[in-house]
């Protein structure tokens, strides 16, 4: 309770924290709430996590490497990462999302937290038990101060408390920049409880903390304006569709040239995959046709 404090004194006091406006009322918040017993102070063993049995792939970033770093958008993503407080790829299976996220995770730089999203996460007692294990996997003792499983925080009612807590553990002990990553969350996106959760979260998230999500569709409406206030940068389908020097390069790694790159391109619309798909294909069939 009182490292609580202490948090909330430095909102006051230190001018340079991005959280000194934002942060100072969510941990009274969070302060009142201790004092009424909503959020339980307990031991890090104590914590009621894995009382689901995780997938534990959920929580790792996918294998691999991408096969073109694309500097155009790594660039946008770095920028966005030194303005704002989140960034939401948006676009159709199969415009490269995932594999930009995960280029970017692996140059960034940070520690990173990877969570992939299934539609049966919805359920917000899974969705928070493996976005707080994400989390741990880079912070170890995340949500041993202030975060609960208690399932009456996981109601509507409480789900600005829950972002509350959340943005105390990432403050709490100075650990360092993270970048946060989840993948596909579309498919909770009509859960009651993402945004009054987000909502609340954004704005306040610490300077050296990004959220980076993937999404097949845009945000909802309320996080959608958070672009004019600088908390969210979307980088949409029409981003992500690759440039004409983005295919030729592409296809110059498979050994293919640059009027073949520029068909494909035409034909594909600039769609990371079937781009892709296509520089396979016509590399395969050259070096059938080469061996007979």
């Amino acid at each position: 309770m009182a490292n609580l404090l202490e948090f909330q004194e430095k909102g006051r006091t230190d001018p340079s924290s991005r959280t000194q406006s934002n942060c100072e009322a969510g941990c009274a918040k969070i302060y009142s709430g201790l004092l009424n017993g909503m959020f339980l102070i307990d031991s890090y063993q104590n914590l009621s996590l894995g009382r689901l049995e995780l997938i534990t792939d959920k929580i790792a970033p996918p294998p691999g490497s991408p096969r073109l770093s694309r500097v155009r958008l790594l660039n946008m993503l770095e920028q966005s990462m030194a303005a704002g407080t989140s960034t939401v790829l948006s676009g159709r299976a199969g415009t490269g999302k995932t594999t930009l996220a995960l280029d970017f995770a692996q140059k960034c730089g940070r520690p990173v937290a990877w969570y992939k999203i299934d539609a049966p996460d919805a359920d917000p007692t899974i969705f928070f038990d493996y976005l707080i294990s994400s989390i741990r996997e880079c912070r170890p003792r995340f949500g041993s101060t202030s975060l609960t499983e208690l399932p009456e925080l996981l109601n509507l009612d409480h789900m600005t408390w829950l972002a509350d807590a959340f943005v105390y553990e990432l403050v709490e002990g100075n650990a360092g920049p993270l970048l946060i990553v989840m993948e596909d969350l579309h498919l909770v996106s009509d859960s009651f409880w993402l945004v009054p959760f987000f909502s609340r979260l954004l704005p306040l998230l610490p300077s050296d903390v990004h959220l980076l999500i993937t999404s097949r569709n845009l945000p909802p409406a309320p996080l959608w304006r958070m672009r004019s206030k600088q908390s969210l940068v979307v980088m949409d389908e029409a981003t992500l569709a690759f440039t004409r020097s983005e295919a030729i390069a592409l296809f110059d790694t498979y050994g293919l040239s640059s009027d073949q790159a520029s068909i494909a391109l035409d034909h594909t619309h600039g769609r990371a995959g079937q781009l892709d798909e296509s520089a396979a294909f016509l590399a395969t069939f050259e070096a059938k046709a080469a061996r007979d």
